[in-house]
């Protein structure tokens, strides 16, 4: 199987479920691995701007994602978790980490707070690629959580000049920014979208499959988006996309993934819908948006039955 078949179809971006008292719950984390592959996921990601990263201590990242590999077992789905951090050290240990344990491919985001240059980007994407000649590195462009965009004509220069460069997920609202970064590229450029309303129109472009973080509420419905779409049925996969747009809205009730780990937690998937500081739990109001959006796309929502 090519990486590019290994890696198609749609990668949920998990989020971190907590106990009670707010520890990682890692019984949890194997129910949501289970879940997502009856439902159609192909893959699974960890660590991404959904999983609270920087909440968690290197220590917790690197136990989930042993969890998660565990989980994963023989089940055929791929692993791709982010392994990227604001610092660079902090990052080439967890991708040394994932590297170890035996990932598909490590996701790695562009540092945020600091603002670094389109020369600076290239420097550190260059040396973490040099540090894992061996394993394939995907980038993660997402700027409204890092502050920085990492331009096409940047990630260009990295694909072409590091091999195990293969690819970017693309968390940017600006569909035009897909279009030119493919283009510099080329056609063999693996690419997802993580924006959830562009996953489908993604697909005309070339990309191959989705990280979605709606992936943690409506597995199947994601999944058979891009299955659809791939046969062939265009009007299925249409439907899917329009009947998913209150699910997206619920998402973003509050900052993610605070609606979707409450709703989750209610319908009885992970124990409970706790989130880390600098975050807060879904408050009253943001509880009443995410039932009367749940409602009103009821039949998109996955069963759960783990």
């Amino acid at each position: 199987m090519t990486l590019r078949e290994k890696l198609s179809g749609s990668i949920a971006p998990l989020f971190t479920p907590f106990t009670d008292f707010g520890e990682v719950d890692h019984d949890s984390l194997r129910r949501m691995v289970s879940w997502q592959h009856a439902n159609g996921s192909a893959g699974i990601s960890f660590g991404g701007s959904t999983g609270e990263p920087s909440s968690l201590s290197l220590a917790e990242r690197v136990a989930a994602l042993e969890t998660i590999k565990d989980a994963i077992g023989d089940t055929g789905m791929s692993f791709v978790p982010g392994t990227g951090s604001a610092s660079l050290a902090d990052t080439l240990e967890l991708t040394a980490k994932a590297k170890d344990i035996g990932v598909d491919a490590a996701l790695i985001i562009t540092p945020y707070y600091s603002r670094p240059t389109q020369e600076a980007l290239y420097q550190w994407y260059g040396a973490v690629a040099k540090e894992f000649p061996d394993l394939p590195l995907i980038a993660y462009n997402v700027p409204s959580r890092t502050a920085v965009e990492l331009a096409p004509e940047t990630f260009a220069r990295l694909y072409r000049d590091f091999d195990n460069i293969v690819g970017i997920k693309e968390t940017t609202k600006d569909f035009e920014h897909f279009s030119r970064t493919m283009f510099h590229c080329g056609k063999d450029l693996l690419m997802w979208s993580g924006i959830e309303l562009l996953c489908l129109p993604l697909l005309s472009l070339g990309g191959i499959g989705f990280i979605s973080a709606l992936s943690n509420i409506a597995p199947k419905a994601v999944a058979d988006t891009y299955k659809f779409a791939v046969e062939g049925d265009m009007e299925g996969a249409r439907e899917l996309h329009y009947g998913v747009h209150p699910l997206v809205d619920l998402l973003f009730a509050e900052t993610n993934p605070a609606p979707a780990k409450w709703l989750m937690a209610e319908r009885g998937l992970i124990s409970s819908p706790n989130v880390r500081p600098p975050l807060i739990n879904l408050t009253e109001d943001g509880q009443a948006k995410v039932r009367a959006l749940a409602d009103q796309a009821a039949d998109f929502l996955t069963d759960v039955n783990v």
